[in-house]
């Protein structure tokens, strides 16, 4: 797992970022609209091309529960993950291609990719197609590294470093329950991605848990070894 970046602020700093996470917390001066995070720029407007197309996979969480609890309508609900999935990449495509990196999208992302676990997961197990355990050991994880976030900003940063151990768990678990939900049926197709599927979710859980507790080390490192920072007063 990348180090977080340990470089202090200076006094008079207005903006706290986690160099490698390339995530910022707190205020900046000038009117520009735009805030600079390591290498790149952020913009600070909300109606932007990438955030409406984030918005847009939002509102797709509720659409694919109502779908899968509902009328049971499977190819449907599975076609909600498919566009999902298409809007991922294209709202971080065009963030990058047209300059509109948001700090607002860099918010929605994230949250997005939690939710729809989270709504895949909980829909299966009232569907009776993955265990309780699955559906409930995911959003574990997640609670037990919100708890961290009190403690890293003691530190003056704001939000833990995303890694490539993160991203390949996501990535396993956003394939393993579409085909788990594609397996819930008869013929060859249905028993090909129930097997497929739990290969996924097997590696992806594994993974997600493994990210977290790198995660929990890396913060207790920072702790250990960054002090508080100086309270500085508003001009």
């Amino acid at each position: 797992m990348p180090p977080i970046s340990t470089t202090r602020l200076r006094p008079g700093s207005r903006v706290r970022c986690t160099a490698t996470a390339r995530v910022c917390a707190g205020r900046h001066s000038g009117d520009t609209g735009r805030t600079s995070v390591g290498d790149d720029t952020t913009v600070n407007r909300v109606w932007t091309l990438p955030n409406v197309l984030s918005m847009v996979r939002l509102a797709g969480v509720p659409l694919f529960l109502w779908l899968v609890l509902g009328p049971e309508a499977d190819l449907l609900a599975l076609g909600v993950l498919m566009l999902s999935g298409v809007t991922d990449f294209l709202d971080g495509y065009l963030a990058r291609r047209l300059g509109q990196t948001s700090v607002l999208g860099q918010v929605l992302d994230p949250v997005a990719d939690r939710l729809y676990i989270l709504a895949v997961v909980v829909g299966l197990a009232l569907r009776d197609i993955v265990p309780w355990w699955v559906a409930l050991s995911l959003p574990l994880r997640d609670l037990l590294l919100w708890g961290l976030v009190p403690l890293l900003r003691t530190r003056g940063y704001s939000a833990l470093p995303v890694h490539f151990l993160g991203k390949a768990a996501t990535f396993n678990l956003l394939y393993a329950f579409p085909l788990l939900l594609l397996g819930d049926g008869s013929g060859t197709v249905a028993t090909l991605a129930q097997v497929f599927g739990w290969a996924f979710a097997i590696w992806g859980i594994a993974l997600y848990w493994w990210a977290g507790i790198l995660y929990a080390w890396e913060v207790r490192n920072l702790l250990r070894t960054t002090e508080r920072p100086a309270r500085t007063s508003d001009a």
